[in-house]
């Protein structure tokens, strides 16, 4: 409820500028025509996976990770990773954050193992893995469309998801193995445990626990094939160049339709993101009127220009900097007008998406994962969160930068 109390604040904020004259009419019609379709994707694909979660798809497939781990807390990790990873790529940081937290908790009390290494998991990976495509975070969305229309303005085509990927497919890599790394440390003997398997009878389908665990019982099969059904078939349409909101609309509609058939209780409000609708609105109308009045003239002396490793590692870090005192989104809003080309555009990326693990608020994932790790029993504390952030974001981020720079040069 705070997120739409300061969502409706930056609206009416943004409200105040466009009747003062900062903000002229016809920039804010440009960013809402601009928008529209990024909110519409937010909320279709939100919906898609909260009903694939209460279908028992995420929680079947960790019920078969905790048994291809063959009794390794470090293969059964590893395994966790590469869900965490594809979750986030493909249906966005927040699916990671809010809906594969509390399943990988339940399978590492399931296996008997500490909890935490598989919840910090999720949370990291859910900021640095979500470099790669433009589906796997809002800012990437944006930064696809700005340099889209940098490029026409050059009278260059598109960059399309092959494009976008093709840019941060290095730094995208790395920034999954740094916090992988750091995470394999810190916790390399809670990670050296061996945990039981339960065997599953010769020729038997899905085992009673496992029904149980994925929360789809026997009568929701249908809704179980259908989810996964969906999901497989709406992922390559998400790269195949096509309007990102477009697929995923049809799949909210046509998993919704499978739920108002055989489960239509599942459907209720709360499954629209539109907490963190009025967020983003509010904080796109009033980045709009910052920069009108001079926001970006003012960042481009911190933020510097240049394509070398210095001025990518200093834009980088400004938008670590930024994310960590704001939050990703208006840090990335902030600085998107000088960024430029698609290689400092990467850059930024870097630095307000996979920097984004040092404070509770710099991203919003992170205070939605916190939420569910504390109704899941989880003790984590702000200080312990922020010393390990410390560590490892600066860390990824400049690693990151200098595959990109690296690549790219």
């Amino acid at each position: 409820m705070r997120t739409a109390v300061l969502g409706i604040a930056l609206l009416l904020v943004g409200l105040v500028a466009m009747l003062a004259g900062v903000l002229p009419g016809p920039d804010a019609v440009a960013v809402a025509q601009r928008v529209w379709p990024i909110l519409l994707f937010v909320v279709a694909i939100t919906v898609v996976a909260e009903l694939a979660a209460e279908a028992g798809l995420f929680a079947l497939l960790a019920s078969r990770l905790v048994r291809w781990g063959r009794g390794s807390a470090w293969l059964l990790w590893l395994l966790v990773v590469v869900l965490a990873t594809l979750s986030t790529v493909f249906l966005s940081l927040d699916t990671t954050a809010v809906l594969l937290t509390p399943v990988v908790i339940s399978l590492a009390r399931h296996a008997g193992l500490p909890p935490l290494p598989f919840a910090l998991t999720t949370v990291w990976l859910a900021c640095t893995a979500s470099l790669l495509l433009p589906v796997s975070n809002l800012t990437n969305l944006l930064a696809e469309h700005a340099i889209d229309e940098a490029s026409a303005a050059g009278g260059g085509g598109p960059l399309g998801p092959a494009g976008f990927a093709a840019l941060m497919a290095v730094p995208a890599v790395v920034a999954v193995v740094v916090p992988c790394v750091v995470l394999a440390v810190v916790f390399r003997h809670q990670l050296s445990r061996r945990y039981a398997v339960v065997s599953e009878p010769a020729g038997s389908g899905a085992t009673e626990t496992e029904a149980r665990d994925s929360g789809a019982p026997e009568h929701d099969r249908f809704l179980l094939i259908a989810a996964a059904t969906v999901v497989l078939v709406l992922l390559p349409l998400l790269v195949s160049g096509l309007p990102v909101w477009l697929p995923a609309l049809v799949a909210a509609v046509v998993l919704g339709a499978c739920f108002l058939v055989r489960r239509p209780t599942a459907l209720r409000v709360a499954l629209v993101p539109w907490q963190l609708v009025l967020l983003a609105s509010g904080l796109f109308l009033v980045a709009e009127a910052a920069h009108a009045l001079g926001l970006g003239t003012a960042l481009a002396v911190v933020a510097g220009t240049g394509d070398d490793l210095p001025a990518l590692l200093q834009l980088a870090g400004v938008g670590l900097l930024g994310a960590n005192l704001a939050d990703n989104l208006p840090a990335y809003l902030a600085l998107e007008p000088i960024a430029g080309d698609p290689v400092r555009f990467a850059a930024l990326l870097i630095g307000v998406n996979a920097g984004a693990l040092i404070t509770p608020w710099a991203s919003l994932a992170t205070l939605l994962w916190h939420s569910r790790l504390t109704a899941a029993g989880v003790a984590f504390g702000w200080g312990r969160f922020i010393l390990l952030g410390l560590v490892v974001a600066p860390l990824t981020v400049v690693f990151s930068t200098v595959a990109l720079w690296i690549v790219h040069r």
